[in-house]
């Protein structure tokens, strides 16, 4: 590296707002030259997750050779800033079964009715007295999925025991149902749940420890959904599959049971096979933990590379992941001579912000039609009652709302940039699983701009350390005012009846 190169690294270390890594930053950071990747490429590849059509991104992390080579965090959102993952938590269920198996606790072939003697029907049969651990985690024991079960009644252990089940290990039938009856297994052999035992056995060595992961109304850890970590943390998890099972020199998990879990088991009707809870790509030997809206930890053995993802798509993925293949084909096995490209990364990676609401600071008549009134909303996937519009600053306003829990928050929306606020009041969610948000622990973040422009006020709001977001379009036409919502994660808006009190 050349002098003049070393200055200006120097420069931008000390002028530019690096991020903050208050339990992160363990893994060590360094250029991606010296690991064979060219700034140029992965600055390219954070450009395009930023202005990707389907997507918005809200972590990026790429690892190679165990190095933190590249990280994006396009304002609001931060890297100490834990993200919910939704099913990519199934990958660590896996693993968790995995490990209780090494400690002879259960096995594949054991029969999940033996678990869950209480709580069986009066008739058992033959094929619900046939399906094994295997088949939970393969996703193939039989029952239709029915999502809408967790969202009526507590006992869903009894309830998804009780129904039709058809011949097990035969079809894949994805279902975050396979997960939960997992992670109660695993809660009985080990006297831990999910969460404690994971903590112990792979996230204490990690030093992972801003987790948590929502719990069941029967005091279980959901096991397909509901895990929240930090992206470093994810990418921390991926390296430790990518090592078979080695961390800092100890053997966490045998080298052969990360084998089997991550290996092509299960066909799905779909390019993409599936191990025990881990999908295999179609890019060659790679494999990955995946949820809903493109949250991901794409392991690429062949590359000696990590990528995790957390994000709000509208799509399957495939664009998104597109974009990771064409990294993962560009890496080369020497390292490359070092370039100015990477301080145009730094600032990338230091400077990025998401679109925000355009700053016209010319009042609006949405504005002034709204300030200092109630407004009841009809039904939305904000879970908002009632809001109301304060002005206070001319470069912000105060939005202050009511939850359908009824609780009540404040939200600042800058002008034309990002406010971040706390609350202890629960984010919306997309999943309304009975007794959700148990284990989540507050607070969490809601960053929020707005901007007036052609009579229309946009607020947009981006809560950080969940991932949820949405943007309200407020608009007077012909005499009435409308609200459309257009929600991170949907493609299309949605009208939402408001009405002033």
């Amino acid at each position: 590296m050349t002098s003049f190169l070393r200055s200006i690294l120097l420069l931008l270390w000390i002028t530019l707002p690096l991020p903050i890594f208050p339990q992160t930053g363990d893994l060590e950071r360094v250029s991606p030259e010296s690991q064979g990747l060219s700034s140029s490429d992965v600055k390219a590849y954070f450009d395009a997750m930023l202005t990707c059509p389907t997507g918005e991104p809200h972590g990026l992390m790429i690892l190679r050779h165990g190095k933190v080579v590249g990280e994006f965090f396009p304002k609001p959102f931060e890297p100490n800033q834990p993200q919910l993952l939704y099913s990519a938590a199934k990958t660590f269920t896996g693993l968790a079964v995995v490990l209780a198996i090494e400690e002879n606790r259960l096995k594949l072939t054991d029969r999940v009715a033996t678990f869950f003697p209480e709580q069986l029907p009066d008739s058992i049969s033959d094929h619900l007295a046939s399906m094994t651990v295997r088949d939970l985690l393969t996703m193939t024991s039989g029952i239709q999925p029915d999502p809408l079960m967790r969202t009526t009644g507590a006992e869903w252990i009894r309830r998804y025991l009780s129904k039709p089940v058809s011949q097990p290990g035969e079809v894949f039938h994805y279902d975050s149902m396979c997960s939960y009856l997992l992670s109660a297994i695993v809660q009985r052999v080990t006297g831990e749940k999910l969460l404690d035992y994971l903590r112990r056995k792979i996230f204490d060595p990690l030093h992972i420890t801003t987790v948590d992961w929502e719990e069941s109304p029967e005091g279980i850890n959901t096991g397909g959904w509901g895990l929240r970590m930090h992206v470093e943390s994810m990418a921390k998890f991926g390296q430790l599959l990518l090592n078979k099972g080695e961390w800092e020199g100890k053997r966490l998990v045998s080298p052969e049971w990360v084998e089997e879990m991550t290996s092509s088991l299960q066909e799905t009707g779909m390019p993409d096979t599936y191990g025990y809870h881990t999908w295999r790509c179609d890019y060659p030997n790679a494999y990955r933990a995946d949820g809903a809206l493109g949250q991901y930890i794409i392991v690429a053995p062949d590359e000696e590379m990590v990528v995790a993802i957390t994000q709000a798509n509208t799509s399957n993925g495939v664009a998104e992941r597109q974009l990771v293949w064409k990294l993962l084909r560009q890496a080369k096995k020497e390292p490359l001579p070092e370039s100015s490209a990477y301080t145009a990364l730094l600032q990338t990676q230091n400077s990025s912000s998401l679109p925000v609401a355009s700053a016209k600071k010319r009042r609006t008549r949405c504005q002034s039609l709204l300030l200092d009134k109630q407004a009841a909303l009809g039904t939305n996937g904000l879970e908002w009652r009632t809001l109301r519009l304060e002005s206070a600053t001319k470069e912000s306003l105060q939005l202050t709302v009511t939850t359908t829990e009824g609780k009540e928050y404040t939200i600042s929306a800058g002008l034309g940039e990002w406010h971040t606020n706390q609350t202890d009041a629960h984010p919306p969610y997309s999943i309304k699983a009975v007794g959700r948000f148990q284990g989540i622990h507050p607070p969490f973040s809601v960053a929020s701009c707005f901007g007036e422009d052609n009579d229309q006020l946009t607020i947009k709001v981006r809560y950080t350390n969940w991932g949820f977001g949405a943007d309200l379009h407020f608009r007077i036409t012909e005499g009435q005012l409308s609200l459309k919502v257009k929600e991170t994660g949907k493609r299309e808006a949605y009208n939402v009846p408001i009405e002033l009190e």
